[in-house]
């Protein structure tokens, strides 16, 4: 799989405080569950475009 988050954006985002190299890694496996979860609520409605209120 690839990467879905910005490592350097989520750095910037959170410039205050240090960030663990392996929340990386997890974030991007959250970020791919909340995809899988829009895109089958976007099939189940009978949609192939992932809207918003899918999230």
């Amino acid at each position: 799989m690839s990467d879905l988050i910005v490592k350097s954006a989520v750095k910037e985002y959170l410039e205050d405080e240090n960030v663990a190299a392996d929340f990386y890694e997890a974030l991007d496996e959250e970020v791919a569950e909340l995809l899988d979860d829009a895109s089958r609520r976007a099939e189940a409605n009978d949609r192939k475009t992932v809207q918003p209120r899918d999230l």
